[in-house]
């Protein structure tokens, strides 16, 4: 056995170890049913499991007609507010919105003209990092997955706040608005170190305070820091449909679970960046684009439907793409008629196709989000209807916004901050007991036996 093992190598001894483990932990899935037990937390129905209560977000997904609950089109409130008129303000006004969602997610309420002058006036003062943060952190050990860069970068943040571990309110209110101000600056540094490493120029933009959160990424993500208006307006409506969405959320619910530990803010987020970072979360709209690059390959006529529809088939009969028997973009836990964040992208992806001359592959997608449901209603049993969902269509965004693959789940988290903050405070503000919920033991007895013995 060497002495300096080679991190990611798998000698013969781990191989054999996992399958003990392997052979050992499995557990019957009939016991599931047998004690009642609801496997992600989710009944039949792929109704979640009532598990607390917020004030932050709703998402309603069926409605009660002639006293029967009906699947119904989805719709997102952030503080009551349908998100859908949030975005149709923003753009008839020409605005950026980031900003203004994160207040009334984290506040509690639409603020005034003043109220967000100085709420942005405070993201500015926040958007900077501690001297030879850059070098000391980020520049040190790149990382080609910029998640995992970026909980290294929250939880060394922690090393130069003198106040890291107090959960009064006010403090986590700083830390939370700091989170929300340099999480840009986090991910889009953490790709320039990566890309630096694999050859390319470094280049480190310094943020502008005048710039909204859209416009930030953009100018520290290009060498030239152009970019056009619509591009940020684009992007900024990404962040809006993406800041936040219900407690029951894998992330979320995990702010909530470490939040309820008594733990700090940097531990929090990390612990949320972590849950973030999967491909069943935010890693999808990855799968999406490389799904669709995979498609685009192997059907060599993009409007034949019947062709498009055996590739859908053999994605779902796991002979196509990753072979996991999935048609990623389609589906949700809580939406079946429709997912408002992807109805809502899906306009605004029409219009950004045409400017970047993409309307071939936009067609394509239209396509694939109308066959989709078809193909798979017609293969599984379905207990609710199917649609297309955000990641369907916020991966195309990005990809037209010639934004590396890499940050693709790091611009989730940008948004997302916002949201955790709100259900981290929330959670501080009517903190009861630990959350744990409990586990059924399911193995058997046994006595123990000398190590002369085994």
């Amino acid at each position: 056995m060497a002495t300096n093992p080679n991190y990611g190598d798998i000698t013969p001894e781990i191989e054999a170890l996992t399958a003990l483990c392997q052979r050992n932990s499995g557990i019957d899935l009939e016991d599931y049913a047998r004690y009642d037990v609801k496997r992600g937390l989710r009944d039949v129905n792929g109704k979640g499991v009532l598990a607390g209560l917020t004030e932050i977000s709703d998402i309603v997904a069926r409605k009660l007609v002639d006293g029967q609950e009906r699947p119904c089109d989805g719709k997102l409130y952030y503080r009551g507010i349908d998100v859908q008129d949030i975005v149709d303000n923003v753009l008839a006004e020409q605005r950026f919105g980031f900003e203004e969602v994160a207040y009334l997610l984290m506040i509690g309420r639409l603020p005034s003209h003043a109220a967000l002058e100085e709420f942005r006036d405070q993201l500015a003062y926040y958007r900077s990092l501690p001297n030879n943060f850059v070098r000391d952190v980020i520049l040190k050990a790149p990382s080609g997955d910029i998640m995992n860069s970026m909980m290294c970068s929250v939880l060394n943040l922690a090393a130069y706040d003198e106040r890291a571990d107090d959960i009064s309110l006010p403090n986590v209110m700083r830390q939370c608005m700091q989170m929300l101000s340099v999480f840009p600056m986090l991910a889009v540094y953490g790709c320039q170190a990566y890309h630096y490493k694999s050859g390319s120029s470094l280049f480190i933009h310094a943020p502008r305070p005048e710039h909204s959160t859209a416009e930030t990424i953009l100018s520290l993500l290009r060498a030239d820091s152009a970019y056009s208006y619509w591009e940020a307006h684009v992007l900024d409506i990404c962040l809006i449909l993406h800041a936040e969405h219900g407690g029951g959320n894998n992330s979320t619910f995990t702010t909530h679970v470490v939040t309820s530990s008594g733990t700090d803010t940097y531990s929090c987020m990390a612990a949320a960046l972590a849950s973030l970072k999967g491909p069943r979360h935010g890693g999808a709209n990855i799968k999406v684009i490389r799904m669709f690059e995979d498609m685009k390959e192997q059907v060599r006529d993009w409007k034949d439907e019947d062709e498009i529809k055996a590739y859908l088939q053999a994605l779902l009969d796991k002979r196509a793409f990753d072979k996991s028997g999935l048609i990623y973009g389609m589906g949700h836990a809580i939406y079946s008629l429709s997912d408002p964040r992807a109805s809502i992208l899906h306009g605004m992806v029409e219009k950004l196709a045409r400017e970047k001359g993409r309307t071939e592959e936009y067609e394509l997608y239209s396509m694939v989000e109308r066959l989709g449901p078809q193909v798979i209603s017609g293969e599984r049993k379905m207990y609710k209807g199917v649609s297309a969902n955000v990641d369907f269509y916020s991966g195309f965004v990005y990809h037209m916004l010639d934004l590396p693959l890499e940050l693709y789940t790091p611009l989730f988290a940008m948004a997302r901050i916002a949201g955790w903050s709100a259900h981290r405070l929330e959670e501080l503000i009517n903190m009861g007991k630990i959350i744990r919920p409990a586990y059924q033991y399911v193995g058997e007895h046994h006595p123990y036996r000398r190590l002369e013995d085994r």
